[in-house]
């Protein structure tokens, strides 16, 4: 039976605000910034999983706050740990990593793995939202795509993804590469290095956050997305 053309794989690495009964007391006092963005990226779960369902693909979500250990850094990163870990002993980042970090990664790299046995391609999207003011200076879009130029199977689902986002959303400001680089520290950027450019993928879709500020409003972008996805990919 001939493979498919293209499979997808969808990502949450900011999914919730969660803390391991062991190290609440760390918090204590914190909420407000467990909740903020700081901790977590509001509404990306929930835009990850329409997209999941639209394109019938898995989903990957890690709902531990990122101020235990950040999911989308590498080892050795400077923010690989916040200030509210940073002092733990080897021993208990290396327990962190264990329980927690390792496990998300894995199961990304398994299911991505899965997808290019079954499909020629493989298109991994990488769910995450951003604050619509950082350090006192506005971000200038609503939705931000993410990837790395000098791969051209990326362009071309960049270039795709974007074309059927402002189809979709025509009032929406669609930027690339903001509001941050595609090809700084991050996930997509370690699987890119394990797996060829002609058959991996990786895009991470930023949302902001001021777009997301009711049910409506969210469930309405989060339609709008998930069906800008399955299309693109449908036209890969």
């Amino acid at each position: 039976m001939p493979r498919r053309s293209t499979g997808i794989v969808v990502s949450c690495e900011h999914a919730g605000h969660r803390v391991p009964a062991a190290y609440r007391a760390r918090f204590r006092g914190h909420s407000g910034v467990l909740k903020s963005h700081r901790g977590w990226d509001p509404g990306a779960l929930e835009l990850a999983r329409a997209v999941a369902i639209a394109c019938h693909a898995p989903l990957l979500a890690n709902t531990t706050t990122r101020l235990l250990v950040e999911c989308n850094r590498s080892i050795g990163h400077a923010q690989l740990f916040s200030e509210f870990t940073r002092d733990l002993d080897t021993a208990e980042h290396m327990r962190l990593l264990a329980t927690v970090y390792h496990p998300h990664r894995r199961a990304v790299d398994v299911a991505v793995r899965r997808s290019l046995r079954g499909h020629k391609r493989a298109v991994h999207i990488a769910m995450h939202t951003f604050t619509p003011v950082l350090n006192g200076k506005r971000r200038s879009a609503d939705i931000g795509l993410l990837y790395d130029p000098r791969r051209p199977f990326e362009v071309e689902v960049a270039d795709t993804l974007a074309k059927r986002l402002r189809a979709e959303m025509p009032k929406l400001r669609i930027r690339r590469n903001y509001p941050y680089r595609g090809w700084t520290d991050g996930l997509t950027t370690t699987l890119r290095e394990r797996l060829p450019a002609s058959r991996y993928a990786g895009i991470e879709i930023e949302v902001n956050q001021a777009k997301l500020a009711t049910m409506a409003r969210a469930s309405a972008l989060a339609r709008d997305i998930a069906t800008a996805v399955r299309d693109a990919l449908a036209a890969l």
